[in-house]
């Protein structure tokens, strides 16, 4: 997740009150002992700068048994701390726009919600209006006072399925946390080109191509990523798989199936062209607009009631009618298909 900051703070002679909703209540982990206060704030809650940090102690935002804190201060773990984070709502660059949800879920705490092919998560260079983003703000307004409206994780513009978003800061921070420790678990299902004969696990670091600064590959200088794969369906000239992330590096699924010669069906950038199928099969491969990944399945500890729970969303239609028209030629296929039968890429 990246970790830019979206608000500015200004000293404030506001008075805090400990019932006040944007007050931060965190605990210090028992293994953050001997970091400086400002380290371990870094740590706690990556969606603002160490910078950050020390200017709300500085401003003595920040209270340990309610007294201020000093930013070089060592903590030895199982401390409470209350932060008193300054808003300014006159600085705040997007806006609400009433874009209807698939919310699976809500409550005081999370919101999950199943976002559509097309829409972009965050908005970014050509892309400030119409994202979850903006709808969200419409959506639960209260979402102006957390970073990034509570987004956590995101998608791409071109996947569909479920993200989990944050109602309150302490949900969000709790919900970081987890994608740190692996806790959150989400389940994808994809159409990749070519036969995949057995389950496995793509363990390979990713980064920015070397010379493509628009695409990401596997390369030595990149993070540690991992994806546990398991095939669910074979068809002709294709294969319909699980995918399960260890990790959440941008574009994981599509740059490990790339590196292992099993591209998504439709993929703009990391696609390749379908071998060993019928002529009508290939075009319908080639024809799918996009790439052919769904977020499916959510599961995570809910931030206020340590319960695990899980979600599950149907395919969107697109990807149902492309399974659809590949089960049906692959029936009349196998029904009609004799010895010299020509198949694309291979000599009739």
């Amino acid at each position: 997740m990246e970790t830019d900051d979206y608000y500015n703070v200004n000293p404030s002679s506001a008075s805090w009150d400990e019932n006040d909703e944007t007050c931060i209540r965190l605990r210090i982990p028992a293994d953050y002992a001997g970091l400086r206060l400002d380290q371990a704030l870094a740590r706690l809650m990556p969606d603002w700068s160490r910078n950050r940090i020390q200017t709300w102690i500085a401003q003595e935002r920040v209270k340990h048994d309610n007294q201020s804190c000093a930013a070089k201060q060592k903590v030895w773990g199982n401390e409470y701390i209350l932060i008193y984070p300054y808003f300014n709502e006159q600085s705040s660059a997007h806006n609400a726009e009433a874009i209807a949800l698939n919310i699976i879920h809500e409550d005081d705490t999370i919101i999950v919600v199943n976002k559509p092919v097309g829409m972009v998560v965050h908005p970014g260079n050509g892309n400030r209006q119409g994202t979850l983003l903006n709808a969200l703000l419409h959506h639960a307004p209260q979402l102006e006072n957390v970073p990034r409206a509570g987004i956590v994780h995101r998608l791409d513009k071109e996947t569909s399925g479920l993200l989990v978003v944050a109602k309150t800061i302490e949900a969000q921070t709790h919900l970081v946390r987890q994608l740190q420790q692996r806790t959150v678990k989400r389940e994808y299902l994809t159409l990749v080109l070519g036969q995949v004969n057995q389950n496995g696990t793509v363990d390979a670091p990713i980064g920015r191509h070397p010379t493509h600064r628009t695409k990401m590959a596997v390369t030595t200088r990149g993070k540690a990523a991992r994806t546990h794969f398991k095939l669910i369906e074979s068809l002709t000239g294709c294969s319909l798989l699980q995918c399960s992330l260890e990790t959440g590096r941008t574009h994981q699924i599509r740059v490990h199936m790339h590196s292992i010669h099993h591209p998504l069906v439709g993929d703009p950038v990391y696609g390749g062209k379908p071998k060993k199928t019928t002529a009508e099969t290939g075009r319908l491969l080639t024809e799918f607009p996009r790439q052919a990944l769904h977020a499916w399945q959510l599961a995570l500890i809910h931030p206020e009631n340590a319960q695990t729970v899980q979600w599950q969303a149907e395919l969107p239609d697109d990807l149902k009618l492309l399974l659809d028209q590949l089960r049906q030629l692959q029936a009349r296929c196998d029904a009609s298909l004799e010895p010299g039968y020509p198949i694309s890429g291979q000599a009739s």
